[in-house]
């Protein structure tokens, strides 16, 4: 064994594989959901045994985990990147969701993971999916500190308030976009930019 081929399977190298199960357990658990979810199902889509997956990742648990912060990693480092950009707070609420849709146009489902009502109520997965959302949810308070210090606003309860109807928002256009898989990230970004624009003057 040598190199990165090493302990693939049919000649597939095991990084390949395994980004492989990754896809294919991040759509099986964001249709599903992690208690519904089936490990012959994810092997099946990709080809392999279901021994072959507990080779790999362990446990069901453990390919959930891999799952989630696979989804969780991408989303929150690409959301910090855009609002670390900066720009005009009007814009941010746009540009924020364009990052969102680049990150999951071909991995829709993986928005899912990180809200799954149905994972464990403690234990590493519970503790991940809730680190996940903190650093959401402090993104959405950020920005809308900025947006309603921009027209002059500056009480507390009014920036959760808005943080919380944005989460809100953002979490309903996405299941609306998975939904309808015709729709790029960039007619999405488009569609909501026309919206924004004709609702609040963005």
């Amino acid at each position: 064994m040598t190199g990165s081929r090493a302990v693939g399977t049919k000649g597939v190298p095991r990084g390949e594989r395994e980004s492989q199960i990754l896809a294919a357990g991040t759509e099986e658990f964001g249709r599903a959901g992690y208690a519904g979810a089936s490990m012959v199902e994810i092997a099946r889509r990709v080809g392999v045994t279901k021994p072959l997956l507990y080779q790999y990742f362990g446990s069901k648990d453990g390919l959930y985990l891999a799952c989630l912060h696979r989804a969780g990693d991408r989303l929150t480092d690409g959301v910090a990147e855009t609002m670390a950009a900066g720009g005009e707070p009007d814009r941010m609420p746009l540009a924020v969701l364009a990052a969102i849709f680049a990150t999951f146009d071909h991995d829709r489902y993986a928005w899912k993971l990180l809200r799954d009502p149905t994972v464990p109520g403690t234990g590493d997965i519970a503790a991940s999916a809730a680190g996940y959302r903190e650093r959401l949810d402090a993104f959405a308070l950020v920005g809308a500190g900025r947006l309603l210090a921009a027209r002059g606003l500056s009480d507390p309860l009014d920036t959760e308030a808005v943080a919380h109807v944005w989460t809100g928002v953002v979490d309903s256009l996405i299941g609306w976009w998975i939904d309808r898989p015709g729709e790029t990230a960039a007619s999405m970004t488009r569609r909501c930019e026309r919206v924004m624009a004709s609702l609040f003057g963005w």
